[in-house]
């Protein structure tokens, strides 16, 4: 029990041994209980898992623990089945039955809108409340013969050497300790045997991995893309040079073990930098880019490009956007943070013209490329801009969308972004957000009398599972329409 001294509340001593119940989970992957009314985050936990608990880290208002003992098991505690799960910190629910995890994430997208948006919500099904906003069931990743597993169509696997073994797996949390693995639950089951085979040739060709210490060596990261549709698959090498002794008789092995690869790229990195992937990149074999097809366009996706990882489930919560949108053939779409168009142009079947912005130059270029590719060059303009910028000169220029599609970062929307959106005035905003939090903050902010937007109705959707992200789709009408 923690101590008590006369007239003190009670508190915790490190490295003391107490006994609690886990009631909540957050994100991230720890546990919450409280210890006579203290709150301790212990990872590798489940809500209902009884434990004894070590308090390692006390600060003012909270702590941390690890788990002692198990005491009783929460009916929702499950084999992780994978050998590196605690070392390795990727997944957050793989202990988790996966019913619970999306009961979590539900529950924190609900918790951001109420708490910190400060919307009255109800249920869809559930009698309507006045002034209440309307939340739909979370669309989980393993419905409609989808999986929880095997999703990833994109892996990066840093490389190093380990005991003098050329190694492929992930870095630890919160460290650049490299956990070996060279499969993973999560990535496409085409990933493994390329990463295996990579590891062996390397070693037999004595090719040395970058150290981050020193900063010799050569090899950096194994970066593999698929197209899920398509089946085709890309490796890209990173590496601290453009020519390397072995790069040759290395490309060359790897396709004759792996026929199926449709392109290797050598992307170059010489900085001293966490970043992974640096400026510059050659194709070695076969094609520079990837072919994938989506919503029923095809896409052209470079190495460096952002495209959704769980293309399956990008496919439905794009659908729930679309579906929210309404379109009925006639509308101007505007696009902000379009990157490679991926939303856009699936959505363009559905609208009559199509405008997209974004800041990264390469991936207004490959939105372009892709909308000839799909040949509707014709409805589309891109151009490249910061959002805020684009936005506040598409209202200057007097451009009244009728639907925006906002896709922001984690951060969420710049308040410029907000205030020209509203000065556009689209009938409907729909935002496709990463961030519970910066979600329900700027629809708290397009929804005040200022800006004059009304939250329809939200939804949750499990892009990432096993991992600690959700992402929620709004839909937000103009006031008086």
């Amino acid at each position: 029990m923690a101590k008590k001294r006369p007239g003190v509340q009670p508190v915790l001593e490190k490295n003391g041994l107490y006994e609690a119940e886990i009631t909540g989970m957050t994100l991230d992957g720890n546990g919450v209980c409280r210890v006579d009314g203290f709150t301790m985050f212990v990872p590798l936990t489940a809500p209902g898992d009884r434990i004894r608990l070590k308090a390692v880290k006390l600060q003012k208002n909270y702590g941390f623990g690890i788990i002692d003992q198990i005491l009783t098991p929460s009916p929702h505690r499950i084999n992780p089945g994978c050998p590196v799960y605690k070392q390795c910190g990727g997944c957050s629910f793989m202990h988790l039955a996966y019913r619970e995890e999306l009961r979590l994430k539900e529950q924190t997208v609900e918790d951001a809108f109420t708490r910190l948006g400060g919307f009255t919500v109800y249920h869809a099904g559930d009698e309507p409340l006045p002034g209440g906003v309307c939340m739909e069931p979370i669309l989980g990743g393993d419905e409609e013969g989808l999986s929880d597993l095997h999703y990833r169509n994109k892996a990066q696997y840093p490389l190093a050497e380990i005991n003098g073994r050329l190694r492929a797996g992930f870095y630890a949390k919160r460290s650049h300790r490299l956990i070996p693995a060279e499969d993973c639950l999560l990535q496409d089951q085409d990933f493994g045997p390329v990463v295996k085979d990579f590891v062996r040739i390397a070693e037999q060709l004595k090719i040395p991995a970058y150290d981050e210490q020193t900063g010799k060596g050569v090899l950096r990261h194994l970066f593999l893309r698929k197209g899920r549709q398509t089946g085709e698959l890309m490796v890209c090498i990173v590496a601290t040079a453009e020519r390397f002794k072995g790069q040759g008789p290395l490309v060359d092995k790897l396709v004759l073990a792996h026929p199926e690869i449709s392109g290797i790229v050598l992307n170059i990195n010489p900085e001293k930098t966490n970043v992974i992937l640096g400026r510059k990149t050659v194709c070695l074999y076969g094609r520079d880019r990837l072919q994938d097809r989506f919503l029923g366009m095809r896409f052209e996706i470079a190495p460096e490009a952002f495209y959704q990882v769980n293309a399956e489930q990008a496919a439905r919560l794009y659908q729930q956007g679309f579906q929210y949108a309404g379109f009925t053939g006639e509308e101007t779409l505007l696009d902000l943070y379009c990157g490679i168009g991926s939303i856009g142009l699936s959505a363009l079947p559905q609208v009559k013209r199509l405008i997209g912005v974004e800041v990264v130059p390469q991936a207004v270029e490959s939105a372009k490329r892709n909308a000839q590719l799909n040949g509707v060059s014709d409805r589309t303009e891109f151009f490249c801009a910061d959002a805020s910028e684009a936005a506040r000169k598409l209202a200057d220029d007097g451009l009244h969308p009728d639907v925006i599609i906002v896709d922001p970062p984690r951060k969420g929307c710049d308040r410029t972004v907000l205030d020209s959106i509203t000065q556009m005035a689209p009938q409907k905003v729909v935002m496709i957000s990463c961030n519970p939090s910066t979600a329900a903050r700027d629809a708290q902010i397009l929804c005040d009398e200022e800006h004059g937007y009304q939250l329809q109705r939200f939804r949750a959707v499990d892009m990432f599972p096993r991992c600690g992200h959700v992402e929620t789709v709004l839909l937000m009408t103009k006031r008086g329409q």
